[in-house]
């Protein structure tokens, strides 16, 4: 499950609180125009595009938000009705949030922050809906204000799914209390080995990395560990320099090997059998 992080450093939030389509853009009433533009934009900056409703019935006609949230922190939200209010979703997304006062319009509390994603996108693959669903519930009971549903982010055979965003941490195979656990560890700084696929920022190679030291290290935060220098050493092999603070030594040299799985059904909807890459990770010696 390691190194399955889906890759994203800005991630733009579109609130739609009716139904998702398979592909979440070509949803009912979307504007058409304005999803090609949100794609285009997000692929310009190696972003996502992610739809998000509360858990629950919503109302369709309610105010809608948007969102743009970087890896490091900055955000900027607004509202939308039109496509006209998505172009400027969609600049934003482009450009990189603008620094705000912190009472801009459709801009969360502080105090929901970061923002708890569970996939429960049930057009893409019905097991995000069946397991992301009861997640979502559970979540929402303990905090409401961060959590969120949200379209296909990926690694469907994991579900259920959580992304936590603005550091970009996902974690997969949770169930409702599991789930609690592993937010209530993330929210006191420390990564939840166990449930971690992975650090969106980062390629598979260095998730492998940054997870090994945590695991090997820690308890620790995400930032706690930083990629250095990353050397391909052979053709499914690599050399990563992690840098790290608190509980992680300043620095350790992780070798990291890749293999392919035998082809094997990896989602509820998968028609064929698929192959996976797999990691394999060795610690040398830390800078102590």
């Amino acid at each position: 499950m390691l190194g399955t992080a889906a890759p994203g450093r800005r991630w733009l939030l579109v609130e739609y609180p009716a139904g998702w389509a398979r592909a979440a853009l070509d949803s009912p009433d979307f504007p058409p125009g304005a999803a090609q533009e949100l794609e285009q934009a997000a692929l310009s900056v190696r972003g996502r595009v992610v739809l998000i409703r509360r858990p629950g019935r919503q109302p369709k006609d309610a105010p809608r938000r948007w969102g743009v949230v970087d890896h490091g922190g900055a955000q900027q939200w607004g509202w939308w009705r039109d496509a006209d209010d998505l172009t400027e979703a969609a600049r934003v997304l482009r450009a990189g949030p603008a620094p705000t006062s912190g009472d801009a319009q459709g801009e969360p509390d502080q105090a929901a922050y970061p923002l708890l994603l569970v996939c429960t996108h049930g057009r893409h693959d019905a097991c995000c809906a069946i397991r992301g669903r009861p997640v979502a519930e559970a979540l929402a009971r303990r905090w409401p204000e961060r959590t969120w549903e949200c379209s296909h982010i990926g690694g469907d055979r994991f579900a259920a799914n959580l992304l936590v965003v603005p550091d970009g941490t996902v974690y997969g195979g949770l169930d409702p209390e599991s789930a609690v656990q592993v937010v209530d560890r993330h929210l006191a700084g420390h990564v939840d080995p166990v449930h971690l696929r992975g650090f969106s920022a980062h390629p598979p190679v260095v998730q492998n990395a940054l997870a090994a030291v945590l695991r090997s290290h820690g308890p620790g935060a995400p930032d706690d560990v930083t990629p250095g220098r990353v050397d391909q050493t052979g053709p499914d092999e690599w050399v990563v320099e992690v840098m790290g603070r608190g509980a992680s030594p300043p620095r350790t040299v992780v070798t990291v090997t890749r293999s392919t799985q035998p082809p094997a059904q990896l989602t509820c909807r998968g028609a064929a059998d698929t192959t996976a890459y797999v990691y394999a990770v060795r610690l040398g010696q830390d800078g102590r």
